[in-house]
């Protein structure tokens, strides 16, 4: 019998060590996991002020893009080479093609439904140079370009639906 009390008064010493080995682990279980999201956080802070003017900077170059591809200030920019509209439709597509890509890579900062709208600007502005050339059976590229900007006197284009969207995501930014 003094073996079982021995075993118990044993149990008894035990016990408060356990509870307080126990409390102590969950303590410092949930402290290593709050130290390990400051951390996390703190570094995803100073990332944020490496990484932000990067993207604000893709965004300048993607607005750019986009003023640049915009059907009216294309047309003025890129003058026809000769009365061919098969060739000023190729040189209009080509150029599009270059400005696209020269800013390939800003795809990286920006989201991916971002890029979805720009590359579908891009790509409407070249459906609409060539409908356009369609449109003009006989005439020659002085018509094309006159039905082109016509076609933008009342509705808004597509670089400028981009643009819309580029200027709300850089808002939410902020």
């Amino acid at each position: 019998m003094n073996e079982a009390t021995q075993i118990i008064s044993y149990f008894a010493y035990l016990l408060p060590a356990v509870v307080v080995g126990v409390v102590a682990y969950y303590f410092f279980k949930g402290h290593t996991a709050n130290e390990e999201g400051r951390r996390r956080y703190l570094i995803q802070k100073e990332a944020q002020k490496q990484v932000l003017p990067l993207r604000l900077q893709a965004y300048e170059r993607l607005t750019l893009f986009l003023e640049r591809i915009d059907l009216n200030k294309l047309l003025v920019r890129v003058k026809p080479f000769s009365d061919g509209k098969d060739e000023y439709e190729k040189l209009l597509v080509q150029n599009i093609e270059q400005e696209f890509d020269h800013n390939l890579t800003q795809q990286v900062y920006v989201s991916v439904e971002c890029w979805n709208v720009v590359k579908a600007a891009k790509n409407a502005t070249i459906n609409i140079i060539r409908q356009g050339n369609m449109h003009v059976k006989d005439g020659d590229v002085d018509k094309m370009r006159e039905y082109l900007l016509q076609q933008f006197m009342e509705e808004v284009s597509p670089s400028q639906k981009a643009m819309g969207y580029i200027k709300k995501e850089v808002s939410e930014l902020f």
